[in-house]
């Protein structure tokens, strides 16, 4: 049951992060000069996205 919940979690994580490139993305092609700030919230954005899945393999393996 554990590996249902990390699945799900990895599912969830991998669409934040994908929507938040997508948005970096479209901001980048927009307003080229904002870049480096753009970069930076969105590498901050998929580290805690990331957080949350390790989160939820901690949880999977203690549930287990």
């Amino acid at each position: 049951m554990g590996v249902i919940g990390y699945g799900l979690g990895v599912i969830g994580a991998g669409l934040a992060i994908g929507l938040a490139a997508f948005g970096v993305a479209n901001a980048m092609a927009r307003q080229p000069e904002v870049q480096d700030r753009v970069f930076t919230v969105f590498i901050m954005g998929s580290a805690f996205a990331e957080a949350l899945a390790l989160i939820g393999f901690v949880v999977a393996l203690v549930v287990k």
